[in-house]
This record gives C-alpha cells, sequence and structure tokens, in this order.
C-alpha cells in the first residue's frame, strides 16, 4: 500500500475532548474517525487491524466447533417480552415505533433471537450440543459513552452461544470456550486476568471475565500476581494486601479493562421460548445455554491501550495493519534521489511477491521528521528507511518500532529477516 494514496490522514493535534490514549493515538493516527460520542467509523488502517482481530476470534471460535451465522439488529418486541428483558434492558436499548406503528428495538444484545430461531434446528438430544456465533454490530444507548472504542452506542460483538443437553454439557464446554478466549488473547499480544465475576441475573454461581490491567479501565480487579487468582471488586470480600486464597500470596488491586465474559445462562431463555429436546427415553427436556462475549473494537483499543509510548502506538505483530513501514528518502540531488526510490520501489515489490504486507510512505512533500513522527504513531513492528546514506552502505536501514536502537543490514538479510 502506497502511503501516498492512503485513505486516512495523521493528524498533529489530538482530537478535543478526548482522554484515553486508544481514542487520541487511533484518531491521530488515521485508524478511525469520530462520527459521534459513542460512535465511530473504521478507515482503512483501523479496518485492516480489526479483521485481523476478527480473524483470530473466528479461527479460535471455529477450532472449538462454532458455526458462524450473522442475525438482525432489528428486533420485536414481542420477542424481547417473552423474557421480560424489553422492560429490563429499557435504559440501554433503542425502542421506537416504525411507520406502521410496530415497536422495535435494536439488538443490545442476542440470546432471546438463539432460542426462538434454535426451536426450528434442535429437536432430539442428537442435535446437541449446537454452537454458533456471529461478529455482529450491537447498539446500546449508553449514557456514558467515552474512551473511544473501549465504550461504545454501536460497536462490533463477538457472540457466541452454545446449547446443551445436560448441566454438565453446559459446564463442560464451558471450560473448553475458556481455554478458547485465552488462546485468542494470548495470540492479540495481551496479559490477562481470568477473573472471577458476578453471575447477574442469569446464575448465582460466579462469570468469567478476562481483565487487562490499565489505567483507563472502568473495573478494579483484585488479583495475585503469583497464581493469577483474580476477582472483580463488585464481587469481592478481598482487600489489597490481604493473603491470596489460593496460593497464599499478596492480593493486589488494580483498574482493568474487561475484554470478553462467558456465561452460563442456564435454562431460562429455553423454557422463555419452548425450546426443549428429546432425551434417549422420548423425554422433553429443557435446552442448557451458555454465551461468550469480545468485544472485537474494545479488544484493538485495549491493545493500543497498553502497547504504546510517548511518539504513538506499538502494535503487537499478529494484529499489526502492516508488518513493515517502508520509507524512501530521496534527497535534493537527481541522480542519488533517482536510486533511492528505484531501490525503495525493488524493495516494496519483492516484499509484496514474497507476502509481506508493506506501507510504502511514498510521500514527496514531507519532511525526514513528519514521516518518521508518522511511523512511529501508526505503531507498524518494523520501519525499513532507504536513504542515500544506506545506499552508499549497501545497506537498508532497520528498526523495530519496540526498540530504540536502528541497525543497517543488507538487502537480502533484511527480506530474509521480514519473510521468516
Amino acid at each position: 500500500m502506497r502511503q501516498s494514496h492512503l485513505f486516512g490522514k495523521t493528524l498533529r493535534e489530538p482530537p478535543k475532548d478526548e482522554v484515553a490514549k486508544n481514542a487520541i493515538f487511533l484518531e491521530r493516527g488515521g485508524f478511525i474517525y469520530k462520527t459521534m460520542a459513542g460512535v465511530y467509523d473504521y478507515l482503512p488502517l483501523g479496518f485492516r487491524v480489526l479483521e485481523k482481530v476478527n480473524r483470530i476470534i473466528r479461527e479460535e471460535m471455529n477450532r472449538i466447533g462454532g458455526q458462524e451465522l450473522l442475525l438482525s439488529a432489528f428486533q420485536p418486541k414481542e420477542r424481547w417480552m417473552k423474557t421480560g428483558r424489553w422492560s429490563s434492558l429499557a435504559d440501554i436499548m433503542y425502542q421506537f415505533r416504525d411507520h406502521s406503528a410496530r415497536e422495535l428495538g435494536l439488538g443490545a444484545t442476542h440470546e432471546e433471537a438463539l432460542a426462538e430461531i434454535a426451536t426450528r434446528s434442535i429437536f432430539s438430544y442428537r442435535d446437541l450440543p449446537l454452537l454458533v456465533y456471529q461478529i455482529q454490530t450491537k447498539f446500546r444507548d449508553e449514557p456514558r459513552a467515552k474512551s473511544g472504542l473501549m465504550r461504545g452506542r454501536e460497536f462490533l460483538m463477538k457472540d457466541l452461544y452454545s446449547f446443551h443437553a445436560s448441566e454438565s454439557g453446559l459446564e463442560e464446554f464451558y471450560w473448553k470456550a475458556d481455554t478458547a478466549y485465552r488462546k485468542i488473547f494470548e495470540r492479540c499480544g495481551l496479559q490477562f486476568y481470568v477473573t472471577e465475576a458476578s453471575g447477574g441475573t442469569f446464575t448465582k454461581e460466579f462469570t468469567h471475565e478476562y481483565q487487562v490491567l490499565a489505567d483507563a479501565g472502568e473495573d478494579w480487579t483484585l488479583y495475585c500476581e503469583s497464581c493469577k487468582y483474580a476477582q472483580n471488586k463488585e464481587v469481592s470480600s478481598l482487600k489489597a494486601d490481604d493473603e491470596c486464597p489460593k496460593c497464599k500470596g499478596k492480593i493486589q488491586i488494580a483498574r482493568s479493562i474487561e475484554v470478553g465474559n462467558i456465561f452460563k445462562l442456564g435454562t431460562k431463555f429455553s423454557e422463555a421460548f419452548g425450546l426443549s429436546y428429546s432425551d434417549e427415553t422420548g423425554k422433553k427436556l429443557p435446552v442448557w445455554m451458555g454465551s461468550y462475549g469480545i468485544g472485537p473494537g474494545r479488544l484493538m483499543a485495549t491493545i493500543v491501550e497498553v502497547s504504546n509510548d510517548e511518539k504513538g502506538i506499538i502494535w503487537p505483530e499478529r494484529v499489526a495493519p502492516f508488518r513493515v513501514h517502508l520509507i524512501a528518502l530521496p534527497g535534493k540531488e537527481e541522480k542519488s534521489a533517482s536510486a533511492v526510490l528505484k531501490a525503495a520501489e525493488s524493495l516494496y515489490e519483492g516484499l509484496a511477491k514474497k507476502g509481506v504486507e508493506v506501507l510504502y510512505d511514498d510521500r514527496t512533500e514531507k519532511t525526514a521528521g513528519e514521516r518518521f513522527a508518522d511511523a512511529d504513531l501508526i505503531g507498524i513492528p518494523y520501519r525499513v528507511v532507504i536513504s542515500e546514506k544506506t545506499l552508499e552502505k549497501k545497506s537498508v536501514e532497520v528498526k523495530e518500532r519496540a526498540n530504540p536502537q536502528a541497525r543497517l543490514m543488507t538487502t537480502s538479510a533484511c527480506i530474509k529477516m521480514l519473510t521468516k
């Protein structure tokens, strides 16, 4: 991708009324555009990151047997009346009447929808377990829309729903989903705590949240660094400096960002929609359900919150928009400038042929300092510079975004390193 053609330009100044690092760096870097509080558009750089996050999520969901689908955002009132959540979620659910005076809502979550749809697919114990998921836009009338992509009114959600013949079947899959979630966050380069949390109206048991320690977080997590045991402060009797109940280590407390959660729903939704199955004897029994959520945009924002410096973002390689940021500095002398541009084009094409994703800064109107500042802000893992000085030494300058030191290496060595 040639940077001169890239839709979405970098900004020198931070956006007004933004405090969270993810909002500041993602807007300044040309990843997102703020339409209004809690509503953001993904520009090409941001969409590339989002798609890489989604790819990781899809791979792990598919690995545990998930089938991907896509449900409608429009939801009829009647569906939600069956569970009583038309009223209980009225504070956050966008509800309105259409031109025919029918009452509708925009989906804040999709337990009701899947329970209803599943009545046409689940009849026998042979149909279970069933695992379906989507990556779909959710809408919530969030009164505290803030912190960039971390809390929005319109946002992407990966929601997985599982259907089981028994409580034990749900329990078994619950921990399989936990393993998949751990892999997702690890692949995204995050350190996290699997945190015991309230089951809300669904269950008296603990549910589990995946919390990343960060100053921008809205939750408080009590955690043991030694054994990784953690509880959400809202459900915990623990205090800072207490003894860890698991390993006798020291309990600490810190702000954190919830990047995912898993719930055992039990039979609440299946009973509301008459979702049952026939067991081996022909007896009708209610289906057991679970739900499992991750916000891809929130995950992207969290990565930025914990992986940055004063200059900008430091993307982990697996989710970076590009692997390499190539910068050509041709100088003023025509002959040497031509040689620099020729060498840069050759390297750009060579890396592209080998499948390496390259953002090529071919802009001629920017100074070297401006282009280096943009590279640091955007945060691509490797920066490769070709200039008159590097050509004189028959080399290129390579710098890792997370490392302050640059080094010279031959073009062939550079290509070999970047294509590993």
